[in-house]
């Protein structure tokens, strides 16, 4: 048998394959936390790797350098905010405007919720590196396409330039509210993304 085909030995009963997930998950959220805190610019290695209970070994095993890192901690927080978006649109029901009000609701509570995995997702992420730019935009067209399948009518064709407007003036929003320290309510910012989030429940106009 080729060397290269012996399975990793378990450690503790655990597989090797497994124990680097696991580290994975620990540097991710010790980098949510720290760049969450102190800001991605001054956050170092080190400082992630003692919040994670973790050696530099086991940092530079999984990732690069720091921005992988912090793409890697954005896919997580976007993730598990899309989540919520989309079960709280499914919960709403049929209409298209009770779904857009819930999704809305659902990301706003999110972001108030966790303000450091907010900070990451909304501040950190952005003009770190052209990598990261990339990793943040085609996550916005992401999260644009995936809305508009809720919220737009059937049929309706695809506007990848007005979702990204869209998605980018509720990320506006955002980003006022909590700078004014999560002010108004979050009912009335909610209300208030609404009636930007409804351009998408609009039917196209045809030429």
């Amino acid at each position: 048998m080729h060397p290269d085909s012996i399975p990793a030995r378990p450690y503790r009963g655990i597989p090797q394959d497994e124990r680097r997930a696991q580290r994975r998950g620990q540097l991710v959220a010790a980098g949510i936390a720290v760049y969450g805190e102190r800001g991605y610019r001054q956050a170092t290695v080190k400082a992630v790797c003692e919040a994670a209970g973790l050696t530099e070994r086991y940092f530079y095993e999984s990732y690069n350098n720091s921005e992988e890192l912090l793409i890697a901690c954005y896919d997580a927080v976007t993730s598990g905010v899309m989540e919520e978006i989309v079960a709280a649109a499914r919960q709403a029901g049929r209409g298209r405007a009770a779904r857009t009000r819930a999704m809305l609701h659902a990301y706003f509570a999110a972001l108030q919720r966790e303000p450091r995995s907010a900070r990451v997702f909304l501040v950190e992420i952005r003009g770190v590196s052209r990598a990261v730019d990339k990793a943040f935009d085609a996550s916005l067209r992401a999260i644009g396409e995936q809305v508009a399948q809720v919220v737009a009518p059937a049929g309706s064709p695809s506007d990848p330039l007005l979702q990204a407007g869209i998605v980018g003036g509720v990320i506006h929003i955002a980003l006022r509210w909590i700078e004014d320290d999560y002010a108004p309510g979050i009912e009335e910012v909610t209300d208030s993304a609404l009636r930007l989030g409804m351009v998408l429940a609009r039917p196209a106009r045809r030429s």
